[in-house]
């Protein structure tokens, strides 16, 4: 028998017997004072945390850095956690909302990796990849209100090893809930600002009563474009409470989202430099997309693709987990945890490419539904100088997604934000039943009196899809995928020079599963398909990683380099405009290979203030070649597309007295539009600022609040999202629909009383 099925075998038995550390997970907030890390290290004793930043990481064997509470809270109310991590190295993040919310233009890439490529969690509850058209998840901004959160971590190379994602070759974020107070008390906060906006919040806590603790909360967020008509509106509802004993901890958790959003225009660099970046959709003039749908444009207008009438995402989730914690003895912990999500969503385009019986539009609808339920045991043995995990995460997801067209009355505009029942006609239907099945086993040790930490082990990932096309004949494939490697290793360390420098390296290598739904190979032709699948491979991922921390009363910096090899790139290549939809084909394009450095550098000359600073180089190029149809396109060698070489942020920070100032800025380098880089758009910066006064213990309140914020404080204009319809090969001319502005100047005033 081989080491390596030696090995996997131990780890099998040693699962089924023990579980693993997923409970523990999710049981450990991030806050201001701890950063929760999971299985590689355990991060509350050992990363540093300054000003509610782990800048450093402090002990750990890979490069990891978290945000607290209070770096959540100075954003502006209701900002995604997404956004708020942009400031640390290597994060690339966009959006046409000055929060980061709307999910249609939140495009996430991490050392040139794209959102589909990253893991995702919510107290160790898997969230998917977070994309648009999600398949095996939800969006953060949907799975727990912003002020909910205590925290949140990054992981830019290889993630921990027992996150539960099938999907993290380029590094994971996980996101931590608050924990219910121990004491009773309200929290309400009101915001209103730029565009008519209104977030009106309400916490009410329980306090702690024979070791129960329990929160319930409720948000209702709603705002205008800031370009264009349409509402953007959600309302959401969390419950958490904690029941504590001597030796065991459960932990409940519940999530209620409904989510409605007006799109903005897609554009080009073509029609933004004719028509404006305050272009939008032709919403309330429902006339001037009658007339367009007829080839009678105006004001500018030369293309069908120029607007559409209106385009909106509805999303509807409800999320649920339980955990419980055991602690056997002072050694040995058991855990798990249990958790169901449902999903229903539609997208909807006014499309001009198809008529109703009186009008030359219809309603084109994506319409998605999820149902996953998982459950994570666990388990922790202290044993001398090794700690040792073992887990498995199992999940079973029912996913589906249809493409539909409805008719339209020319006497009525489709304003109204609902999900649209019983189309007109169907163009297809699919379901997919996905098994996942995902085991590991970690040793942590530590050596020389705890300056020398090793974290060996390795995971194994199974990933089954059943893919049924329901309706669309040929158009659209069925057929069954396995996405399997029983043996993904990771291996790190970490070296203490001084009682103030270390040094770090990790090794480890990642799979991503084959995605289900509108953007994997079942969006193909069946002939196309039954082409591919027989080899077609998953893709992979090895990620090198080293660095240098010091840790120091007025300093904390660190400097990381790594190499990332990425295998068997698939690439969805489209065949027409995004909002007529047809078949793509699905190819495997070859390799792409990262290499960069990032350095954070956070400065506290004297109390209550500090200056930050995280600069990332990133150098992403794709290793080959590849055929579409019969045409070679020649990528070897040139960039990845929305991976900038540049990222600069800093941030100045100062707290006195109850009073917070803050000032922001964040640099991002040119990015490319086209796989053959002939298409660009150019770097820039936007700054932010924030002012804040907290009075306590006033006469009729524990605490009262008033906030500031400025977003895109000297009114930047500039693209932020790219790809929002995907890429392409070349678009010398700019051509491509594939653009979002990013949001201009605005202001927002939250006041927030605690009882």
């Amino acid at each position: 028998m081989t080491t390596k099925t030696t090995l996997l075998a131990a780890s099998i038995l040693f699962c089924l017997y023990a579980g693993n550390g997923r409970a523990a997970e999710a049981a450990s907030p991030a806050n201001a004072a701890e950063s929760a890390t999971g299985a590689s290290a355990d991060a509350g004793k050992d990363a540093t945390t300054l000003d509610a930043v782990s800048v450093v990481g402090t002990g750990q064997t890979r490069q990891v850095q978290a945000l607290g509470k209070a770096d959540l809270q100075r954003e502006a109310a209701g900002t995604s956690p997404l956004k708020v991590m942009a400031k640390l190295p290597g994060v690339h993040f966009q959006s046409s909302d000055p929060w980061g919310n709307y999910e249609w233009s939140s495009k996430l890439s991490i050392r040139g990796f794209s959102q589909q490529q990253l893991g995702f969690t919510l107290d160790g509850i898997p969230l998917g990849d977070m994309s648009y058209g999600n398949h095996n998840g939800l969006h953060i901004s949907r799975a727990i209100t912003a002020e909910n959160l205590s925290g949140a971590e990054l992981s830019q190379g290889s993630g921990a090893i027992d996150t539960a994602s099938s999907g993290n070759l380029g590094g994971t974020l996980r996101f931590f809930s608050s924990d219910p107070s121990a004491d009773f008390g309200v929290r309400l906060a009101q915001t209103i600002g730029s565009d008519a906006t209104s977030r009106t919040y309400a916490r009410l806590d329980t306090g702690e009563h024979d070791g129960w603790s329990a929160y319930l909360s409720g948000v209702f967020h709603t705002t205008d474009k800031w370009k264009g008509e349409g509402p953007q509106r959600n309302s959401q509802f969390n419950g958490k409470f904690v029941y504590s004993g001597e030796d065991f901890k459960i932990t409940g958790f519940a999530d209620s989202s409904r989510r409605r959003e007006t799109d903005y225009a897609d554009l080009s660099l073509e029609s933004a430099k004719r028509l404006g970046m305050d272009w939008d959709n032709y919403a309330k003039d429902w006339q001037r997309a009658i007339d367009a749908a007829n080839g009678s444009f105006r004001g500018g207008v030369t293309s069908l693709d120029d607007a559409y009438y209106i385009a909106r995402g509805v999303r509807d989730d409800d999320l649920a987990y339980l955990s419980a914690e055991w602690n056997l003895n002072a050694d040995v912990t058991l855990a798990a945890t249990a958790y169901y999500h449902n999903n229903e969503g539609q997208g909807h385009w006014a499309t001009p490419y198809a008529v109703s019986p009186t009008v030359p539009l219809r309603m084109r609808t994506t319409e998605y539904d999820i149902e996953r339920t998982g459950f994570m045991p666990s388990l922790s043995w202290q044993i001398g100088n090794h700690r040792l995990q073992a887990g498995l995460w199992l999940e079973k997801n029912d996913h589906g997604v249809q493409r539909n067209f409805y008719d339209l009355n020319r006497n009525e505009a489709p304003d109204g934000i609902f999900f649209y029942r019983n189309p007109s006609a169907r163009v297809f239907r699919q379901r997919f039943d996905t098994d996942t099945r995902m085991y590991y086993v970690l040793d942590h040790m530590e050596f020389a009196d705890g300056r020398l930490a090793v974290d060996a082990g390795f995971k194994g990932l199974k990933v089954e899809t059943d893919g049924k096309t329901l309706i669309g004949g040929a158009s659209r494939a069925s057929g069954k995928l396995v996405s399997e490697d029983n043996f993904l290793p990771q291996l790190g360390a970490r070296w203490q020079l001084s009682d103030h420098e270390e040094i770090f390296g990790s090794y480890s290598e990642n799979l991503s599963a084959f995605r289900t739904g509108v953007n994997g190979p079942h969006s193909t032709s069946q002939a196309a398909f039954n082409a591919a699948v027989g080899t077609l491979e998953p893709e992979t991922s090895k990620t090198f990683e080293a660095g240098l921390r010091t840790s120091r009363d007025q300093i904390e910096a660190s400097v990381a380099v790594y190499r990332v090899n990425f295998e068997n790139r698939l690439l969805a290549i489209a065949r027409c405009a995004g909002i007529v939809g047809c078949a793509s084909s699905f190819a495997n394009v070859g390799d792409v290979e990262s290499r960069g450095a990032e350095i954070t550098v956070l400065w506290k000359p004297f109390a209550g203030f500090s200056w930050y600073h995280s600069l990332a180089f990133n150098d992403s190029q794709y290793e080959s070649d590849y055929l579409d149809g019969t045409t070679v396109v020649l990528t070897k060698g040139k960039q990845a597309v929305d991976a900038p070489k540049r990222l600069y942020a800093t941030e100045l920070r100062w707290d006195h007295d109850g009073l917070q100032l803050q000032l922001g800025a964040k640099y991002t380098d040119k990015r490319y539009l086209t796989y053959l880089n002939d298409s660009h758009v150019s770097g820039f910066w936007v700054v932010d600022a924030s002012a804040s006064y907290e009075w306590k213990d006033i006469a009729w309140a524990d605490a009262f609040k008033l906030q500031l914020n400025l977003t895109n404080l000297f009114d930047k204009e500039y693209f932020g999202s790219i790809g929002t319809n995907g890429f392409v090969a070349s678009d010398p001319n700019g051509l491509n629909y594939t653009l979002q502005s990013g949001a201009p100047r605005q202001a927002f005033l939250t006041a927030e009383v605690r009882f």
